[in-house]
């Protein structure tokens, strides 16, 4: 029997604000919370909870002769939590179907296996007890960010304790060989490495709604007759691609979500295939030999390499710069700025400073906030340069970095006495404006009382003074 294996990836960074050297050691808040949540309900409404329904409805239909693969990011389910708790609840209940496999990955969709071994075990079972959490699943397989794979990172993961591992089958890399076949790794041949069959994986994540594409349109049997033109030998069908290709990359309008409908049923009616995760793939297959992968690669841009990333100056300086922090924030226990730290690493920042425009611009547009990649660059580097201040501040490294975090405090302590000193002076001055307007009524009340005084004072006397005159009158009219 041959299979189907259909995996989707689902991330979604924390974009950052605008962030200007001024708020450099003034901001320490770095995400643009209304641009977040925006794209996230976008996507939920347009993409997932859509494509969520529909594959219940398959799995309703079909049961578990229907089965799929994902794999979500910590920090996509961060923002479920945050932003779409809907999203999360229909992933829930997919999982309950028992027809879903979940991938582990880097808890921040981040390139930490590129530099860092140890930090990228952590990000990974961090993600692994997110999953675990959630859904109820300890994953077996792992896929790396976008893909990322070279001998060295297999051997990596085959350590910490995965059968297999995903990745793109490159030209490159496979030469007059297969994508459709179970291949191991180099280093470690108990990992299982399943390659992506590009070609079918494009038709449908970027070709499905090109009106300019010979194979225009595609239906579910003209899909399902390109898989029976596979040589009877080849065992898999790996098709990976993007959860959002359903209804933001390919939209509504478009058919994606009929062509979804319709792939199982076609399938079944015209087929030997049958539908597998990779777990079972794994445990059914055998690998027909290693696959030699030196040099890192990817699913990204036509080249297949780490260029969409790393393929610049301002790219490769601002990825050494972030990792060169990494021993300082394993020393670290402030919560916030672990958070931070997970946060930055995301690769969508790095994405974004990229300059290769010309065939692969579309992709290297989508959803990206900047103007321009070195717009991009110059905003992260400023709120990394407030980030490595705050680390500073936590774990001083030399005696230069002491001195500045004692100035600091110093400058703190002083400007909270400076707040308090003008508290209380507010405070005095009220008081003393209470108390002269006390004393300004009393004499007020004073100086009434006295005039009151002379007043019937006066009158007295002048009531005393008609009375003597009329008894003077009465002397004289009486003589």
């Amino acid at each position: 029997m041959r299979t189907i294996c259909l995996y989707f990836q689902i991330h979604q960074p924390f974009r950052l604000k605008r962030y200007r050297f001024f708020n450099i050691g003034n901001d320490h808040y770095y995400y643009d919370d209304y641009m977040n949540e925006s794209i996230m309900r976008k996507v939920a409404d347009r993409s997932y909870l859509i494509a969520n329904k529909v594959l219940r409805q398959i799995i309703k239909e079909y049961g578990c002769q229907f089965k799929i693969a994902f794999s979500i990011s910590g920090i996509a389910l961060d923002q479920f939590e945050l932003y779409a708790p809907d999203v999360l609840e229909s992933f829930q209940k997919l999982a309950k179907t028992g027809c879903v496999e979940f991938l582990a990955e880097t808890y921040s969709h981040s390139l930490v296996a590129l530099k860092d071994k140890e930090e990228f075990k952590r990000q990974v079972e961090e993600q692994r007890q997110k999953i675990k959490l959630y859904f109820d699943y300890e994953p077996a397989v792992f896929r790396n960010t976008e893909l990322v794979y070279s001998d060295s990172i297999g051997a990596d993961v085959a350590e910490m304790g995965f059968s297999a591992v995903l990745t793109e089958g490159a030209k490159h890399v496979l030469g007059w060989k297969s994508p459709n076949y179970l291949y191991c790794n180099a280093i470690n041949p108990r990992l299982k490495v399943l390659l992506r069959n590009f070609r079918l994986s494009d038709d449908i994540a970027f070709r499905f709604s090109n009106q300019a594409w010979s194979e225009f349109p595609l239906t579910a049997e003209k899909f399902v007759s390109w898989l029976n033109k596979m040589d009877k030998k080849e065992e898999t069908a790996n098709i990976f691609i993007d959860y959002e290709t359903f209804g933001e990359h390919q939209w509504l309008e478009s058919g994606i979500f009929d062509f979804l409908k319709a792939l199982p049923g076609a399938v079944f009616r015209n087929s030997k295939f049958t539908f597998g995760t990779p777990s079972e793939i794994v445990q059914n297959l055998q690998p027909i030999s290693s696959i030699s992968v030196p040099y890192p690669i990817s699913w990204a841009d036509e080249e297949r390499d780490l260029t969409a990333w790393l393929g610049n100056d301002l790219q490769r300086d601002a990825f050494n710069r972030l990792f060169a922090l990494t021993d300082k924030v394993n020393r670290c226990t402030d919560p916030r700025i672990r958070k931070d730290w997970k946060y930055l690493q995301s690769s969508d920042h790095l994405y974004y400073m990229s300059t290769k425009f010309f065939s692969d611009g579309e992709i290297h547009a989508y959803f990206n906030p900047y103007e321009s990649p070195y717009d991009a660059y110059i905003n992260y580097m400023n709120i990394l340069s407030d980030f490595s201040i705050r680390l500073n501040a936590q774990v001083p490294e030399s005696n230069a970095d002491q001195e500045i975090v004692n100035l600091t405090r110093i400058i703190e302590d002083k400007e909270l006495l400076i707040r308090k000193y003008e508290n209380e002076l507010k405070r005095f001055r009220s008081s003393k404006t209470k108390i002269s307007a006390v004393k300004e009524s009393k004499d007020a009340l004073k100086k009434t009382s006295k005039t009151a005084v002379r007043k019937k004072s006066l009158k007295n006397k002048t009531s005393r003074a008609k009375k003597v005159t009329g008894k003077t009158a009465k002397k004289s009219t009486t003589v």
